[in-house]
């Protein structure tokens, strides 16, 4: 099992394993939907998958599954827990029919959903008979080196002997180089593999036929000083035609498909040719024949020495005609793998365009709770944004991207983080300059939140009373509702309950679960259910236990009914906070499980917490937030 990670993909969720699954269920460019589909299934079904494994792994590298399997109703958080479960499945299947060695290469490139696996990857294997060798740059730290079952090796220089042996084992009947020029080689090179490698092909290519290459002075032979010297001279020697196919393939990324070079570049026959020399060279490796062969540069140097000889206006229409191509022929990139073309088309210099890919690339990846992946991406997307000049729509199409990097912040980084907050304040400008457009509610009710949550109590209730006086201008009942719910929520956290009831019967009284549901995708969860829950809790603390129960059970079953899990979760976690205090310990008990088994199915960790044990029977258990805080209260 190999994985590669590459530079251009850092941004890319889970790059390298989707790489290793195509490859490992051995998908070809004119496979069908349902042919790929069939090929992933005899794959998964090789390594004792659990229910629900084929429409994950499916999903993971863009398989249509059509019908054939029902759909799966998980968050994105739960989806991705479950889909590293069916790819660490994988390899324990694979493990149990005969011994496995994982090659992880280059793993300081490694996104970081692919880093977060491979971590369980490393936690599982010391129990299976798995080899993982995983090879990555000195300032790349991982967090499982000094662990028992893992070794670090630093490789360091070859030795002087082992580089004279390397340059014989290249040189073999070709030619014979003299004692000086061996030492010349062995002295330049100074024990890099790669460089003594390539500087002694580069000398024997300069060779006639098989004439001895005898020992002359150094200007005169015009030994590279450097390993970039050395793979430049590879290139030019090796023709016009196959350097410009080489840019071509290096512009691209360090693997590439013929395919994809057919189509823009020069003649079939040329091509052909072109390609041909670059892997009799050695600089570039094939895996397939023509067309639909795939090509591998030798080294991420090699790549990078090709691509370096592009001027600046060259390399610009290179990255457009890639960019245009990849649309044309491969149309599905454009959803499954919408940072590629972000990346080309910044590098075309096409920034529009790269602003939009980016942002479809971020928002892809946080539907997919890859957040690391989608606040880089949505970053950059803004970055490119920063460079157009200003105008109402690049207002708008920043104050959508901002709104979204608060949503990806508040997961990442925290709801109170300064970065959260700083996303927040910007999208409010934004807001206020574009007249409060009523799509992004949620950029002021978030604001509110993250200042609720740092404690600044104050801030965030005017923040609140802001949205309420805005909507009753502009009598906006979806306004109204948001507004009401925030300063309801938001008062019982700050101790006023009085207050914070009148502002829930103002949430029941104009919210319309039809044509008001958008809210939910506004507030994350139904508004109407979550006030029930509050409802009960500042009921309770205004000193109406009874009425209080009958109020959280009547939002939990109104929970139920909706089927929408945040919602549920939610009026879950401030009933459990209500029985807590009312001492009622069976309610608390039937509740905690419930949520517990929410919590775990669709990835809700902030509900749940595990109490150290030493026993693999630990149980859960339901954090109640501010229970003494809530029993005072009632006091």
């Amino acid at each position: 099992m190999r994985y590669f990670c590459s530079p251009h993909h850092q941004d890319s969720a889970l790059f390298p394993f989707i790489g290793q699954l195509e490859r490992a269920a051995r998908f070809e460019r004119e496979d069908t939907p349902a042919a790929r589909l069939n090929k992933l299934e005899a794959l998964v079904a090789a390594n004792a998958p659990a229910e629900g494994d084929v429409q994950l792994v499916a999903e993971l590298v863009s398989v249509p599954i059509n019908g054939c399997y029902p759909a799966l109703e998980l968050t994105p958080q739960r989806k991705k827990e479950k889909t590293f479960e069916a790819l660490l499945r994988q390899v324990a299947g694979l493990a149990r029919a005969q011994p496995v060695l994982m090659i992880f290469e280059d793993l300081h490139w490694a996104d970081p959903s692919s880093r977060e696996l491979l971590d369980l990857t490393v936690e599982q294997i010391a129990r299976l008979p798995v080899l993982l060798v995983a090879t990555f740059r000195p300032e790349f730290q991982p967090p499982w080196t000094g662990q028992p079952h893992v070794t670090s090796l630093s490789l360091r220089r070859l030795g002087r002997d082992e580089s004279e042996e390397l340059v014989t084992g290249l040189v073999g009947n070709s030619a014979t180089l003299q004692t000086e020029l061996r030492e010349e080689i062995i002295e330049r090179t100074d024990g890099v593999p790669l460089f003594l490698e390539e500087l002694t092909k580069a000398i024997l290519e300069r060779a006639i036929g098989d004439a001895q290459i005898t020992a002359t002075p150094r200007a005169s032979l015009a030994i590279p000083a450097t390993l970039h010297a050395s793979l430049m001279g590879r290139l030019d020697r090796l023709g016009s035609a196959a350097k410009e196919i080489a840019q071509m393939g290096a512009a691209i990324g360090r693997e590439f498909s013929y395919e994809l070079l057919a189509a823009v570049s020069r003649a079939e026959a040329e091509l052909r040719d072109a390609v041909g020399r670059l892997v009799d060279a050695g600089l570039v490796f094939q895996r397939g024949a023509p067309p639909l062969a795939t090509l591998l540069f030798k080294h991420a140097l090699v790549r990078d020495a090709a691509h370096s000889t592009l001027l600046r206006g060259a390399r610009q229409r290179l990255h457009a005609r890639i960019a245009d191509a990849l649309e044309t022929h491969s149309p599905e990139m454009m959803d499954n793998q919408p940072e590629l073309l972000a990346q080309h088309y910044a590098e075309a210099g096409l920034i529009e365009k790269s602003v939009a890919y980016w942002g479809k690339a971020g928002w892809r990846s946080a539907a997919r709770s890859a957040m690391a992946e989608a606040a880089a991406q949505l970053q950059k997307a803004l970055d490119g944004l920063a460079l157009l000049p200003d105008s109402p729509e690049r207002q708008r199409q920043e104050l959508e991207l901002r709104s979204s990097q608060g949503a990806v912040l508040f997961v990442l980084k925290g709801h109170g983080a300064p970065e959260t907050g700083r996303a927040y304040a910007r999208a409010r400008e934004l807001w206020e300059q574009l007249d409060f457009p009523s799509e992004f509610l949620r950029v002021p009710y978030g604001q509110s939140r993250y200042h609720v949550v740092r404690g600044e109590f104050d801030l965030g209730l005017r923040l609140d009373e802001d949205l309420l006086s805005l909507s009753r201008q502009r009598k906006d009942s979806v306004g109204l509702v948001l507004a009401h719910y925030s300063s309801a929520r938001n008062l019982m956290f700050a101790g006023r309950f009085g207050l914070s009831r009148t502002h829930l019967e103002q949430v029941f009284s104009f919210y319309d679960p039809i044509s008001q549901r958008s809210l939910i995708n506004q507030a994350g969860d139904d508004p109407y259910v979550a006030a029930g829950g509050i409802s009960a809790l500042a009921v309770c603390c205004l000193g109406y236990p009874d009425r209080a129960l009958a109020r959280s059970k009547a939002a939990i079953d109104e929970a139920w009914r909706l089927a929408h899990p945040p919602s549920l979760g939610s009026v879950l976690a401030l009933g459990n906070m209500l029985v807590s205090v009312v001492g009622d310990d069976a309610a608390l008990n039937e509740r905690a499980e419930q949520l517990v088994a929410i919590a775990a199915e669709q990835g809700f960790p902030w509900w749940v917490h595990r109490e150290p044990s030493i026993s693999d029977g630990a149980r859960p258990r339901v954090v109640i937030w501010w229970r003494a805080y809530l029993s005072c209260a009632v006091v």
